[in-house]
C-alpha cells in the first residue's frame, strides 16, 4: 500500500485517481458485443438464448430445458450440511427482520378545503435477479437480493444464472430456495439480462433487474435501463477504514485484506491520524498477506489500489471519507458515534472496534448490496424501497375545485395550454359551490 500525507501533491493526485476510478476503461470493445446480444435477444427470443449459451457456456440447452425444476432446488437444500443450512437460515431471518423495518407506507391527508391527497405504495409485479457464476457466485448475495423483494410483496421473483453454476455451487441453489425464489432459468451473461428485460418465449419479462455480474452483465443492465428498472451499476469492492490509533492494528489489517481478497481491482484504503499506528497496520497487513490462499489476489489489489492516508485529525479524516464516498466505511476510533455526525457519504458505516465489515456481508442483517465508485453520494443500499413504486392519489372536493381551479386555469393559460385550462373551467361552470 502506498502512503500519502495530506496537504501534499501526491495526496491530491491520489484523490483525483479515486474520483475517476473505473471510468469506462476497457468498456468500448464489450459495448459492441453487448449491443449485438441484446438486439438478437429482442428479435429472436429463445433462439438467441440457445445460440449464446452454446457459444459462451459450451452447453446446448433447448428452451424446454432452460427452467430449473423446483425439485432441483429442494434437493440442493436437503443436501446441505446441517451447520451450513443453519447459518444460511440465520442470515435469512436477520436480513428479513432488518428489512421489515424499512417498508414504505402509504399515506393520505385531507386539507382545509376537503381535498383528499396522498400516496399509495405498491410492490412491483415481477423482479429478475441475476446470480453470477464463477468466483463471485455467493449464497449471501442471493439472500441480499431476493429477501427485500419478498418483504416488499413482489408477486414473482425470477432468477437467471449461468448453467455451469448449478453443479459447481449447490449452496447458491439452496440459498435461492431459502430466499423463496419462484422460478430459476439456466441462462447467464448479457443474453440473460436481455431475456429479463424484453421477455422471450420461455423467460418472462420483469419490471426490475438486480444482482451483480461481470462487465458484460453490467453493461447490459445499463443498456436496458428505461425498458426496465435496475438496481445500480456496481464496481469492485471498496473499504475505507478511519482510525485514531486506539484499536487493534491486527484487526484493521485483517479488514483490509478481507476486501483485497475479492479481486485484483478491490480498493482497500486506510486513513490514520497517527503515523506510528499507520505503519503498525501496514506491517500487520504485510505479515497477514502470506497467511492464506488469497495471497496472490490480495497482494495485487494492495499494490494497485491500496492507499494509506495520513491526516492531521479526525475532522480531516471525515472530509476525506466524504470525498471518497466509499462502499464500506469503518470508523475504528475511540468515539465513533461522534465522528459519525460528520459522515455524509458512505454505503454502510461500521462503528467501533467490534464491527468488522464482514459481519455486514453475511449475518448482521443490513444489506451488502451497496453503492461503489463514489456513487454513495447519491445511491443507497439495496432495500425494500427498491421493490416498490409510489402513486399519487387526489380526490378533489367541490370546495377544493372552486378554491384551486381558477389558479390552475390561469397557470395553464400562462403556459399556453388552453385545453388544460378548459378542462378545469368546464367543471367550474357546471359545479355549484354550496
Amino acid at each position: 500500500m502506498k502512503v500519502v500525507r495530506s496537504g501534499t501533491g501526491a495526496f491530491r493526485d491520489v484523490l483525483n485517481v479515486l474520483a475517476r476510478r473505473y471510468d469506462d476503461e476497457g468498456v468500448a470493445r464489450a459495448e459492441a458485443t453487448v449491443k449485438e446480444v441484446l438486439r438478437d435477444v429482442r428479435r429472436l427470443g429463445d433462439e438467441a438464448l440457445v445460440r449464446y449459451t452454446e457459444r459462451w457456456d459450451g452447453l446446448r440447452i433447448l428452451p424446454g430445458q432452460m427452467e430449473l425444476p423446483r425439485a432441483e432446488l429442494d434437493r440442493a437444500l436437503e443436501g446441505l450440511p446441517a451447520q451450513v443450512r443453519a447459518d444460511l437460515e440465520l442470515a435469512r431471518d436477520r436480513i428479513e427482520a432488518f428489512h421489515r423495518r424499512d417498508i414504505p407506507r402509504s399515506w393520505q391527508f385531507e386539507d382545509e378545503h376537503g381535498n383528499l391527497l396522498g400516496q399509495r405504495v405498491t410492490p412491483l409485479d415481477r423482479v429478475g435477479v441475476y446470480v453470477p457464476g464463477g468466483r463471485a457466485s455467493y449464497p449471501s448475495s442471493v439472500l441480499m437480493n431476493l429477501i427485500p423483494a419478498k418483504v416488499a410483496g413482489v408477486r414473482e421473483s425470477v432468477a437467471v444464472t449461468p448453467p455451469r453454476l448449478l453443479s459447481e455451487n449447490p449452496a447458491v441453489l439452496a440459498a435461492l430456495r431459502l430466499a423463496g425464489v419462484d422460478r430459476v432459468f439456466r441462462v447467464g451473461g448479457a443474453q440473460a439480462v436481455g431475456a429479463l428485460a424484453y421477455g422471450t418465449q420461455t423467460v418472462p419479462r420483469v419490471d426490475k433487474i438486480v444482482g451483480p455480474g461481470n462487465l458484460y452483465v453490467a453493461l447490459a443492465k445499463r443498456h436496458v435501463f428505461g425498458v426496465v428498472d435496475i438496481d445500480m451499476i456496481a464496481g469492485p469492492s471498496e473499504i475505507l477504514i478511519v482510525t485514531d490509533g486506539t484499536v487493534n492494528a491486527e484487526h484493521l489489517a485483517a479488514d483490509l485484506l478481507a476486501q483485497a481478497e475479492h479481486d485484483e481491482e478491490a480498493v482497500p484504503l486506510l486513513v490514520s491520524t497517527s503515523e506510528l499506528f499507520l505503519q503498525e497496520v501496514l506491517l500487520a497487513v504485510e505479515q497477514q498477506t502470506s497467511q492464506g490462499p488469497w495471497e496472490a489476489v490480495a497482494s495485487r489489489a494492495l499494490e494497485r489500489h491500496g492507499v494509506a492516508f495520513l491526516v492531521k485529525d479526525l475532522p480531516e479524516a471525515a472530509d476525506l471519507a466524504n470525498a471518497i464516498a466509499p462502499e464500506h466505511l469503518e470508523l475504528a476510533v475511540s468515539q465513533p458515534e461522534v465522528l459519525l455526525e460528520r459522515i455524509r457519504h458512505a454505503g454502510a458505516i461500521f462503528l467501533g472496534p467490534q464491527s468488522p465489515e464482514t459481519l455486514g456481508d453475511y449475518i448482521a442483517g443490513s444489506n451488502h448490496v451497496l453503492p461503489t465508485m463514489g456513487t454513495a453520494r447519491f445511491f443507497s443500499p439495496l432495500g425494500v424501497y427498491d421493490f416498490v413504486k409510489r402513486s399519487s392519489i387526489l380526490n378533489i372536493s367541490t370546495q377544493g375545485l372552486h378554491r384551486l381551479g381558477p389558479a390552475a386555469s390561469r397557470l395553464a393559460r400562462l403556459e399556453g395550454l388552453d385545453a388544460h385550462a378548459r378542462a378545469v373551467e368546464r367543471r367550474l361552470n357546471d359545479s355549484v359551490l354550496k
